[in-house]
């Protein structure tokens, strides 16, 4: 887990995520407008046909995103994401996610992403749309 204050909303967004811990992922990296996260594949994580591919993954992008976009000065929440999925993964597979904001429009900001296996194999492809919230009064 990544131990810096300058990113301490990003690190309680992924602190606070219960489907994270439960599967055991890691917050690999934060930075301004990214994270990195990862986890390996259990066999509760697959689904009839015997692989990893749907939910788990958007779980993990998603998680990821919501670090990413809040690893800023200003808070933000998901207003949008979508995901395509190119292969699923398979038990004992890690699974590692890198969101980054790439273009930002008042308070809209658009992040991408890609999940990838241990050996680089493409799992999935990720976009973030998010709102950033006004400040506090």
């Amino acid at each position: 887990m990544i131990d810096n204050d300058e990113h301490s909303a990003a690190r309680r967004m992924f602190e606070g995520d219960a489907l994270m811990r439960q599967f055991g992922a890691t917050l690999d990296d934060v930075g301004d407008g990214a994270a990195t996260l990862s986890l390996t594949v259990g066999k509760n994580m697959v689904q009839a046909h015997g692989t990893c591919h749907g939910g788990t993954i958007f779980a993990l992008a998603d998680a990821a995103f919501g670090v990413a976009c809040n690893s800023g000065e200003h808070p933000a929440v998901a207003q949008q994401c979508s995901i395509i999925y190119l292969r699923p993964a398979n038990v004992g597979d890690m699974l590692t996610v890198r969101i980054a904001h790439r273009s930002e429009s008042g308070r809209t900001g658009v992040y991408d992403g890609s999940v990838v296996t241990g050996d680089g194999t493409l799992i999935a492809e990720f976009r973030g749309i998010s709102r950033s919230l006004p400040p506090r009064k």
